[in-house]
């Protein structure tokens, strides 16, 4: 009973991090290795120790790769940290309300008030918004193949043992 308890506790939040490839407030990459790690602890499944530390290594560096992309894509092109929050809060708001396309939509759209609130002109405050927006679609997508790599060795781990 607990060994099964254990395995659905891992595959919810194998799911939960997958979901946090794209809900900023969902550590993805933490959250995959998490359902990883309680699986390898049930006594029917294990994991090589490289393997872990291959994969705790590449949850951390992701985590921290993706907290600077979104800040580097706005600096490059010439944006604020209001830009930034921005495209993290129209990402947000983009997912709940307008499903799927808000994915991409919101981003770029909160960069762009939030640069155009920050009493910049149109062209420069676009051009910044595109960079904010480049740079969370470039975290969430390392962090979408992280958490798909993850789920796949524990499904191939669950059922091809």
């Amino acid at each position: 009973m607990a060994e099964g308890l254990l395995i659905a506790l891992s595959m919810v939040l194998l799911i939960l991090g997958t979901l946090g490839a794209f809900l900023p407030v969902l550590p993805g990459p933490p959250l995959s290795f998490a359902g990883m790690l309680i699986l390898h602890f049930t006594s029917g499944y294990s994991f090589s120790g490289k393997l872990l530390v291959i994969f705790g290594l590449l949850a951390a560096i992701i985590t921290v790769v993706d907290l600077v992309l979104p800040v580097y894509g706005t600096k490059r092109t010439g944006g604020s940290k209001r830009g930034m929050y921005g495209a993290a809060l129209g990402l947000v708001a983009g997912i709940f309300f307008f499903p799927p396309a808000g994915i991409l939509v919101g981003p770029f759209v909160g960069a762009l008030v939030a640069e155009l609130s920050n009493n910049q002109d149109l062209k420069p405050a676009t051009r910044a918004a595109f960079g904010s927006l480049l740079g969370l679609l470039a975290g969430a997508l390392l962090k979408l193949i992280y958490s798909l790599a993850v789920v796949w060795v524990c499904l191939r781990l669950l059922f091809f043992g």
